[in-house]
């Protein structure tokens, strides 16, 4: 017999998500500039795929990088995000993705973009998962113009 959707409501967890913002932010900082300054791209092979970040804004406290793939035809395309590292709380968030400008913690489901319940803590998780892939099997590249 086939399983009824599940109508209870989502409720994030908390102290899971800012266990994945604290190792994002660990592992992001392995892979960006020790002082970075706005404009800093670092560029990683990993296999046959490319990876840019690019630094786009720091503050005192906060630094803004922009993630995305730069193969042409990618097998398996990285959504572009940009995530916001907050120095103070050494925690690391994905603020914007391609399917959402605006990350929310939690959506109602169904809704008119189809993003999951949890859709913050899937891209945050993704994020976790995808620098722990760069870090093992990265090579640290020149950078290549991004090509929008």
């Amino acid at each position: 017999m086939a399983k009824l959707a599940d109508n209870r409501p989502y409720h994030v967890d908390l102290a899971e998500l800012m266990r994945i913002y604290e190792t994002n932010y660990a592992k992001l900082n392995r892979l960006i500039p020790l002082q970075p300054l706005v404009g800093d791209i670092r560029c990683y092979q990993a296999g046959r795929l490319t990876y840019q970040l690019e630094v786009s804004e720091v503050t005192k406290y906060t630094t803004l990088v922009e993630i995305f793939q730069d193969d042409e035809l990618p097998v398996f395309p990285l959504p572009k995000m940009t995530v916001r590292l907050y120095h103070d709380a050494k925690v690391a968030e994905v603020c914007h993705c391609e399917s959402a400008t605006r990350v929310k913690a939690r959506y109602d489901y169904p809704n008119a973009k189809m993003l999951q319940r949890d859709e913050k803590f899937q891209l945050n998780q993704f994020l976790s998962d995808w620098l722990t892939f760069c870090l093992k099997n990265g090579i640290s590249r020149a950078p290549i113009m991004y090509r929008g």
